[in-house]
């Protein structure tokens, strides 16, 4: 089983579950935690020994692991621009399957009885960038640095003489990372994430014990993984930012509604804007034309959308004779809503444009 396989295959088969997410994301600045499990798979460890006194008398194992787990608790602050830099604190662990050893000279055919677990676990700084600009989800990749420990628990290599190695052993640390998140519309600020990351440390030199006969010896060992991760987020300023919009003081207004996440303009709104054109009459020099969306989706989707839907309006009044120098359009997403309600809800009252004659 190659987990970079299944990386792709569950990041693209979590697709379809983002109908049940915003329309869209806002970046958000302000600090957030999140935390991840998922499956590890690591890279075969090759290492020579040092327990003879010259090349001639060393011995080369490979060590193969089975698929094992991974989990990382990460604090990190968002800076609004799409950019977030975040600590992480992670672990991995994969059982020993098998291996393999040679003497100089010799090919990888000679089995050992192989054993024990290898853990790794450490602290890395991370940076990312998140694509707002994609409906529905936000993809991301992120680049980290920091400091690994190797951890080899009880690792024996048999090879007839019983190679035992455990040892704990540190090292530099960076990692590489593609996932995408997805906003949960019933609980502001929560996000669901998946995401695959390669993790790998600097060579390790720990130690082993050849039949315990010898004193510690030392061993070249690498850490490299691949890692699938499912996990949650949470931001802790997920409050919308009310824009305070233009005060009505207009005598004439005329309410245009609209259908869920969507600018087109309906028989009845057509009826309803030819009626604005209509009154227009004398004494008319400005239209102010605002449009506004209710609070299912998240501030920055929302914002696009109203105006969209004023130019929409405005468009149609274009085209019933108003002088388009004349007419004004805004979008104020969310804000002033006709009827007040919690983030989330669908209210067809507060999908409008108001046309107002000055």
């Amino acid at each position: 089983m190659d987990i970079r396989k299944l990386a792709a295959v569950s990041l693209s088969a979590l697709v379809p579950l983002t109908a049940h997410a915003q329309p869209a994301s806002q970046p958000l600045e302000g600090f957030y935690i999140g935390m991840g499990v998922g499956l590890n798979q690591r890279e075969k460890l090759d290492f020579l020994t040092h327990f003879g006194s010259d090349l001639s008398g060393r011995e080369s194992f490979r060590i193969e692991s089975d698929i094992g787990w991974a989990g990382i608790l990460s604090a990190g602050w968002s800076f609004g621009n799409g950019f977030r830099a975040e600590l992480e604190a992670n672990y991995r662990e994969n059982r020993v399957s098998g291996g393999q050893y040679q003497f100089p000279g010799d090919s990888w055919n000679k089995q050992t009885a192989s054993s024990g677990s290898i853990r790794s676990y450490g602290l890395l700084a991370n940076v990312f960038y998140d694509f707002h600009e994609v409906p529905y989800v936000t993809p991301y990749i992120g680049v980290g640095a920091g400091y690994l420990w190797n951890d080899l628990h009880k690792v024996v290599a048999d090879d007839g003489s019983g190679v035992v190695f455990d040892s704990v052993q540190g090292s530099f640390a960076y990692q590489g990372i593609i996932g995408f998140s997805m906003p949960i519309e019933a609980v502001a600020g929560l996000s669901l994430t998946t995401e695959y990351r390669y993790t790998a440390a600097q060579q390790t030199q720990q130690t082993g014990v050849y039949g315990n006969s010898l004193p510690q010896n030392p061993i070249d060992v690498n850490n490299a993984n691949h890692s699938v991760l499912f996990g949650v987020r949470y931001s802790f300023n997920s409050a919308s930012t009310v824009v305070a919009a233009a005060p009505i003081t207009a005598a004439r207004t005329y309410l245009v509604f609209f259908d869920w996440n969507k600018a087109d303009l309906t028989d009845r709104a057509k009826q309803i804007i030819g009626d604005a054109a209509s009154g227009r009459g004398q004494g008319v020099t400005r239209i102010e034309v605002n449009g506004y969306t209710d609070r299912s989706g998240s501030d920055h989707y929302n914002q696009g959308l109203s105006e969209r839907r004023a130019n929409a309006v405005a468009a149609e009044l274009v085209r019933r004779g108003v002088p388009r120098n004349e007419i004004v359009t805004r979008g104020f997403g969310e804000a002033n809503p006709l009827v007040p309600t919690a983030d989330g809800v669908r209210e067809p009252q507060n999908r409008r444009v108001e046309i107002i004659l000055h």
